[in-house]
């Protein structure tokens, strides 16, 4: 089985996370992508502005009718920071037989470097870039070995994030058509 993973905050979860899960799914050819809520995120220093349990049954009811689909709490589990050596490690003790593939933004392949371990979780996993129309990216500054595990596959853009979302909120304005529907009526609630 081939399976994406979706890591974040989900803080909260939107149609950007949504278009780049299909589009992983879709050009990797994938047979499910795995969402998993970080609770302490390394590489942010703000706190959530929604709770772990907010934020997971947030993603729950944004993919609720996509069975190939999922949500993990493995990461809301853990009290101390989630890295993605420790989620992977998990995740391979539990699915031995599964190949892995966490989906990541262009702008953050430039950044794998500064993962954890990661050419201990470049061996044991791949990885799937979400080009972005505009940025520049070379993969071949890259260490043969990391350059050799990142798979590229397109997705419109879509100009949308949780730290706008979160400020439209706190504004009073409507963020219906950037989340989706079941997710915007968890908000109203």
């Amino acid at each position: 089985m081939r399976v994406g993973i979706l890591g974040g905050t989900f803080d909260p979860i939107h149609i950007g996370h949504l278009v780049a899960a299909q589009s992983a799914y879709d050009q990797a050819k994938l047979d499910e992508v795995w969402f998993i809520p970080s609770n302490v995120p390394p590489l942010k220093s703000q706190q959530p502005l929604f709770t772990a349990k907010q934020r997971y049954e947030m993603t729950v009811a944004a993919i609720s009718d996509k069975p190939s689909f999922k949500v993990l709490d493995l990461e809301l589990k853990r009290e101390e920071t989630s890295y993605t050596i420790d989620t992977v490690n998990e995740l391979l003790k539990l699915y031995p037989d599964y190949s892995f593939y966490w989906i990541i933004g262009a702008d953050r392949i430039n950044d794998l470097m500064h993962w954890k371990d990661i050419y201990t979780l470049a061996t044991k996993i791949g990885f799937i870039g979400l080009a972005r129309p505009g940025y520049e990216l070379n993969l071949y500054e890259l260490p043969p070995l990391i350059h050799s595990q990142v798979t590229m596959v397109t997705m419109p853009p879509i100009d949308i994030s949780s730290s706008m979302i979160r400020a439209r909120l706190q504004e009073g304005q409507s963020v219906q058509f950037l989340v989706p529907d079941a997710v915007n009526e968890f908000l109203k609630r």
